[in-house]
């Protein structure tokens, strides 16, 4: 006698597979925009700090003989783990004169890129200003 298995349409023998393939992929791009956001920040974070590393050493600017070069030179050490070629640094100050004001910019562009979709973009932009010692 041979025995045959009832199947039965009410079995929830592999609920938990199918529920996990629907909400895998959706954890899945969670998780890459999360990384993206985290990524985009740690840019941001990395303009903030060269722009203020390029304003400090542009306030001793008329003490020690530098220039708007030596500035951005300044800015873009501060920023080694960004691609050089894309950050642009903007150093402004008419007159170098003691009590003037010098404003250091930098801008960096970023991408949010999941799964090859950019959901947003534009440019990190830090701006720094003091006055000339």
């Amino acid at each position: 006698m041979t025995h045959r298995r009832r199947i039965d349409i009410r079995s929830e023998r592999g609920q938990t597979a199918v529920e996990f393939a629907l909400v895998a992929p959706l954890l899945i791009v969670l998780l890459l925009g999360i990384l993206q956001t985290g990524i985009a920040f740690n840019h941001y974070l990395a303009v903030t700090d060269a722009a203020r590393a390029g304003a400090r050493r542009a306030i001793v600017a008329r003490v020690a003989g530098l220039t708007p070069a030596d500035v951005e030179t300044s800015v873009r050490a501060a920023a080694p783990d960004l691609d050089q070629s894309q950050l642009a640094v903007k150093v402004t100050d008419p007159t170098w004169k003691a009590g003037s004001n010098v404003t250091v910019k930098v801008t960096y562009p970023y991408s949010i890129d999941i799964l090859g979709v950019v959901v947003a973009s534009g440019d990190l932009t830090s701006t720094m200003t003091d006055m000339l010692e």
